[in-house]
């Protein structure tokens, strides 16, 4: 593919699943053939793969599978032609019934995709809470708890325990069963990883901050305990750095950035602010730790992008009137990311906050829905450590792009194109946005929403065996910048304290609109 100065395309799939079922219509055995009916299946499958391996529990109902089958069987083989297995064997013909998961393991969110690897759509979705949460908001805390060693294991369980929940609530919605699914293919960030694999990650909060792996390689689903065909492939999407995991892989084989000829940048907005600067040539990446995620964890009242949440925030000019809109147009449960994005550009853009993030008035918060308007019948306020807790997280994005620009000689105005990551995307106001400095102020057909790229990838890795190999290649030719110990970062993260940002020349629409605000 030529490269391009700048990309909104969405990545093509070739359909080369994770895992590949072949229909065989097998000799039955006879008085002139006893061979074995394992040896029969491997030499049928022959063409595909040898020294297959066939695990010990599919090996005793084989007989009953061929013969139930009258020897018609579908096997299902890891595709991968330096390392294949066998994952199941069916009767009958059952080649179009191939599903598997794409996930984004977020530190407090994860999502799950129902893929039908035969055709590749989507086919059902589902969300819950990471129940690691309830330990720590964000993941150095996590990493710290790490260090007593009787935490690891309970961390590790909540993981799974998670995917298991949602896992389950898919395959029953589509009367599915565990063996069914033959494979998953997993985004996070480095530190949730670890964790899922049960690897300690203490190391990453320390010098020289080196994970213990960034490519886990093709896992078995046995091992993590996970609620799909034992058998089934498990891959992890690689990771970089301390910071920055396969999420961010995911999100640029969504956003292509890396076939750009102008210089764009990705930014991932969670628990970290992960950002990746490049172009074909190019590629370099780092994270600034944005403190809890925006999904819930910035605001007191906040909450997921789901039904109920407060997504947009509109405040009237003279009277300070605040109107809102849910998710859903229900009664208000609590207020999420975008809704907060939305709201404190607001205040901002109408003079209830100065460029410090201060309520101008005598006040420590104001509220969005009364107690009256709620579903749970308490106010959703907005208060002053909300607004602060914002901006350091806003500022640590600023810093680290500012840290990536600065390294390769690149100014705000010379980005071709903005990719914005992440689940919250999904409803976000880029003028809002761009008003607070989270975003750069580019042309605004240069900005671009991948919504949530760490499922899209995942399943873009799991349909496409190339796409897998490509996130491998991607993973290798980053190079990874480590901010712990930069004090440049640490200067720039306190210029971005403000809103949008200590240079007000480098947003100039919105120091226009500041100057005319009302």
């Amino acid at each position: 593919m030529d490269p391009i100065l700048c990309s909104s395309k969405k990545p093509d799939v070739r359909l080369d699943p994770l895992t590949r079922k072949i229909f065989l219509n097998l000799r039955p055995p006879g008085r002139n053939d006893n061979q074995g009916d394992a040896d029969r299946l491997k030499d049928a499958l022959s063409e595909y793969s040898t020294n297959l391996h066939l695990p010990l529990p599919l090996l005793r109902e084989l007989p009953r599978i061929c013969r139930e089958g009258e020897w018609k069987v579908t096997v299902t083989l890891l595709n991968q032609e330096s390392h294949s297995r066998i994952i199941n064997v069916e009767p009958g013909c059952s080649v179009q019934s191939h599903w598997g998961l794409a996930v984004d393991l977020g530190t407090t969110t994860i999502v799950i995709y129902l893929v039908d690897m035969h055709h590749g759509g989507i086919i059902d979705t589902a969300s819950g809470y990471n129940q690691q949460v309830s330990f720590g908001g964000d993941i150095l805390t996590l990493i710290h708890l790490t260090e007593n060693s009787k935490n690891l294991p309970v961390f590790q369980q909540a993981a799974i325990n998670s995917l298991n929940s949602l896992i389950r609530e898919v395959l029953e919605r589509n009367q599915l069963c565990e063996e069914n699914i033959s494979a998953a293919s997993l985004a996070g960030n480095t530190t949730m990883i670890h964790l899922l694999l049960g690897i300690n990650p203490a190391q990453l909060c320390r010098s020289p901050y080196a994970p213990v792996v960034n490519d886990p390689g093709m896992l078995e689903a046995r091992d993590l305990t996970l609620k799909i065909n034992p058998y089934g492939a498990v891959y992890c999407l690689p990771g970089i750095g301390s910071y920055v995991g396969g999420d961010v892989i995911a999100g640029l084989l969504v956003s292509q950035l890396y076939r750009n000829k102008g210089i764009s940048v990705l930014v991932d907005i969670g628990t970290n602010g992960e950002i990746v600067l490049g172009n074909k040539d190019f590629l370099l990446a780092c994270a600034g730790a944005a403190g809890p995620a925006l999904e819930g964890g910035v605001v007191e009242a906040g909450m997921r992008a789901q039904e109920g949440a407060i997504t947009e925030v509109k405040v009237k000019p003279g009277t300070k009137k605040i109107t809102y809109k849910t998710i859903g147009n229900t009664s208000p449960k609590g207020i999420c990311g975008s809704g907060v994005i939305d709201c404190i550009s607001e205040f901002l853009m109408k003079g209830i906050i100065n460029r410090k993030g201060n309520f101008i008035e005598d006040v420590s918060y104001v509220t969005i829905a009364s107690a009256e308007e709620t579903l749970h019948g308490k106010e959703i306020n907005i208060t002053q450590k909300d607004i602060q807790n914002f901006i350091r997280t806003k500022g640590a994005v600023n810093a680290a792009m500012e840290v990536l620009m600065e390294g390769v000689g690149c100014s705000l105005n010379e980005l071709a194109c903005f990719y914005a990551a992440g689940a919250f995307g999904n409803y976000i106001n880029p003028e809002s946005a761009v008003n607070l400095g989270l975003f750069p102020d580019l042309p605004r057909e240069n900005m671009f929403f991948l919504g949530n790229s760490a499922a899209e990838g995942s399943r873009l890795a799991l349909l496409d065996k190339d796409k897998l190999n490509e996130a491998r290649d991607l993973a290798a030719r980053i190079t990874y910048l480590e901010l712990n110990a930069s004090q440049s970062f640490m200067n720039k993260f306190n210029s971005g304290l403000f809103l949008p940002h200590t240079d007000l020349d480098a947003y100039p629409t919105v120091k226009e609109r500041l100057q005319g605000r009302v």
